[in-house]
C-alpha cells in the first residue's frame, strides 16, 4: 500500500518511480525543492520564472545550485542596470588614463596573458570568434571580449568559448567596483568624467581573464582603436578586418581618418594581419605598420581564399596562408565575407604560434565548430526567418550578396530598424534590391531611429505600397511573416536587420517562442 506521505501535494508534480536511476531522482528532487523554495516567498530572491530559465539552461548541471544561479543572474541584471547609468558605449572619450589607473590598482591583469587584438568596421566579432575557436582547438584556455551583446550582457566576456558565469560576473564586479569608484572620484576631482559603460566592461574583462586564468585573450575593440579602452593592452598580433565608413560622428568623416583610428592598435614589432582594404585605407595601414616596424600580412597578397563552394549549412573552403594551404575546410557561416574572416583568423593564429602551419585537424575541427549568432543566422523555418546584424552600408552589401548566394528565396520581407546616428538611407537603399517589402520598426533603445521618420526615408527608397510600419518588434515580425507568405507563395522569408540591438531583441523573442 502507498502511505499518505507518498502522494503529491496540490500543485506538485508526481514523484518519480522507484526504479528511476538514483542520480536522476536526486536531480529532479533538487529542481522541485528549488522551485518550492523560490515560490514560497520565504526569502527575497528572484522571480520564479528566473529559475525556470535557469533550469532550462544547458550550463546548469547537478553540481550547480539552481537557486544560487538564479540569484546570481538577478544580481547580474542589477549590476548591468547600474553600469548603464554611465556614459554610453558609443561615447568615445579620448583618453586611456582612467582604464589604466583602475588596472594598475588591480595589479595590471591585462599583462597576465598575451592578447590578439581585433579592430575594423565589419567582421570583428565573427573573426574574433573564429580566432578563439582555433586557439581552443590547440588546447589553450581562452578569454574572448566582444561587443555589443545580443541577448545577455555576459556574452561580452567569455571564457573557454562560453559566457562568464553569473557567479563569476558578480565576483568580478565586486572586485573592480571599489577601484572604479576610486578612479571615478579622482577623475571628477580633476574636472573629468567617470569611467564610461564600455570602459567598465573592459576592466571587468581583463580582470576576469586573469582570475580564470586564461592562456590567451582575443579582444575586439569597440568602435575605434587608438582611444578604444581595450587598447591599454598590447597585442601580440593585431587583426584589421574590413574598414569602411561607420560611426563617423566619433571616428571621422573620411576613410583616412577612420583608418587612422583603427590602426591605432598596432604595437611596435608586432604582426598585423589585414583584410583587403580600400586603397586609401591600405595606405594608412601600411604606413602605420612601417612606422612601428610591424610585419604586415595582407589578404589578397600574402594569403587568399583560393576556392569557395556552397555546402549544406555553410561553405567549403580552400585557404592559403603564409604557412600552408588548407583544403576541404567546412565553415558553417554564409557569405564570401565570412570566408575571408576565416582566412584572417587562421593566419592570425599561425602568427601567434610563431608563423608555422597549424595541423589540418585543428583547422578543420575548429572551423566546423564555429558559430556567430546574429550573423545571417537561421532561427525559424516556415517561413524562413533570418537574423543579421548588418548596420552600415558595407555590411548590408555583404549581407545581400550572401543571402542571394546561399538561400533560394522567392520573396523576402525585411524587418528593419536602425540607430539614429546611422546612414539610414544608404542602409535601406542597399536592402531594396533584396526585399519585396519592408516593415519598419525600432529597437527598445534611446538611440533607435524614430519609426515614422525612418518610414518616410523608406518610402523614398521603396515604392510606398512596399513599406509597412510596426512600432514593436514582435508585431513587426508577425506582419513580415504574413507578408512573406502572401498569396501562398512558396519560398517566403523574413530578414531582421539594420541594428545589432534589434537583432538581439528579435533573437531573444524568437528563441522564447514569442
Amino acid at each position: 500500500m502507498t502511505g499518505p506521505t507518498d502522494s503529491p501535494r496540490p500543485g506538485e508534480s508526481p514523484r518519480p518511480d522507484d526504479d528511476r536511476p538514483p542520480e536522476e531522482e536526486a536531480q529532479a528532487e533538487h529542481d522541485r525543492a528549488a522551485q518550492e523554495l523560490v515560490a514560497s516567498g520565504l526569502f527575497a530572491g528572484p522571480d520564479p520564472t528566473v529559475v525556470d530559465d535557469v533550469l532550462a539552461s544547458p550550463d546548469v548541471t547537478p553540481d550547480v545550485d539552481p537557486v544560487a544561479r538564479a540569484q546570481a543572474q538577478t544580481e547580474v541584471h542589477r549590476i548591468y542596470t547600474e553600469i548603464l547609468t554611465r556614459a554610453p558605449e558609443h561615447d568615445v572619450q579620448p583618453s586611456l588614463e582612467r582604464v589604466r589607473q583602475v588596472l594598475e590598482l588591480l595589479g595590471e591583469p591585462h599583462r597576465a596573458y598575451p592578447v590578439i587584438h581585433v579592430a575594423g568596421t565589419n567582421g570583428k566579432t565573427s573573426t574574433a570568434r573564429i580566432v578563439e575557436r582555433l586557439l581552443r582547438e590547440r588546447g589553450l584556455r581562452t578569454g574572448r571580449f566582444t561587443s555589443p551583446h545580443l541577448s545577455d550582457v555576459r556574452e561580452r566576456i567569455a571564457v573557454d568559448g562560453e559566457p562568464i558565469t553569473p557567479e563569476a560576473f558578480v565576483e568580478t564586479w565586486q572586485e573592480v567596483a571599489p577601484l572604479v569608484e576610486l578612479v571615478d572620484e579622482r577623475s571628477r576631482a580633476e574636472g573629468g568624467p567617470r569611467l564610461s559603460f564600455f570602459e567598465v566592461f573592459v576592466v571587468m574583462a581583463y580582470a576576469a581573464f586573469a582570475d580564470a586564468p586564461v592562456d590567451v585573450a582575443v579582444v575586439e575593440t569597440g568602435m575605434g582603436g587608438r582611444w578604444d579602452a581595450t587598447n591599454v593592452a598590447d597585442g601580440t598580433v593585431e587583426v584589421l578586418t574590413s574598414i569602411s565608413r561607420d560611426h563617423e560622428r566619433w571616428l571621422g568623416h573620411t576613410l583616412t581618418e577612420i583608418a587612422t583610428e583603427k590602426a591605432g592598435i598596432i604595437v611596435a614589432g608586432s604582426t598585423v594581419v589585414s583584410a583587403t582594404q580600400d586603397d586609401e585605407v591600405a595606405a594608412v595601414v601600411r604606413n602605420a605598420s612601417h612606422a612601428l616596424d610591424a610585419r604586415l600580412v595582407v589578404d589578397g597578397t600574402d594569403m587568399e581564399v583560393v576556392d569557395r563552394q556552397l555546402g549544406v549549412g555553410g561553405q567549403m573552403l580552400v585557404l592559403r596562408t603564409p604557412a600552408a594551404t588548407y583544403t576541404d575546410v567546412f565553415l558553417p557561416l554564409h557569405g564570401a565575407h565570412q570566408a575571408h574572416n576565416a582566412l584572417l583568423a587562421v593566419t592570425a593564429v599561425e602568427t601567434f604560434f610563431g608563423g608555422s602551419a597549424l595541423s589540418a585537424e585543428v583547422v578543420e575541427h575548429a572551423l566546423a565548430a564555429v558559430d556567430s549568432p546574429g550573423r545571417l543566422e537561421l532561427v525559424r523555418t516556415s517561413p524562413t526567418v533570418l537574423l543579421d546584424a548588418a548596420h552600415n552600408p558595407a555590411g548590408v552589401e555583404s549581407l545581400r550578396q550572401a543571402v542571394e548566394e546561399a538561400f533560394h528565396l522567392s520573396r523576402v520581407v525585411g524587418v528593419v530598424g536602425v540607430m539614429h546616428d546611422k546612414d539610414a538611407e544608404a542602409i535601406l537603399s542597399g536592402l531594396e534590391p533584396l526585399l519585396a517589402e519592408v516593415v519598419i520598426t525600432r529597437a527598445t533603445n534611446s538611440r533607435a531611429h524614430d519609426v515614422d521618420d525612418l518610414a518616410d526615408i523608406a518610402r523614398d527608397v521603396f515604392d510606398e505600397d512596399r513599406v509597412h510600419v510596426a512600432e514593436r518588434i514582435d508585431e513587426a515580425i508577425d506582419l513580415a511573416a504574413a507578408r512573406a507568405e502572401y498569396g501562398g507563395q512558396a519560398g517566403g522569408a523574413v530578414l531582421v536587420t539594420g541594428s545589432v540591438i534589434l537583432v538581439g531583441e528579435a533573437r531573444l523573442l524568437l528563441r522564447r517562442g514569442g
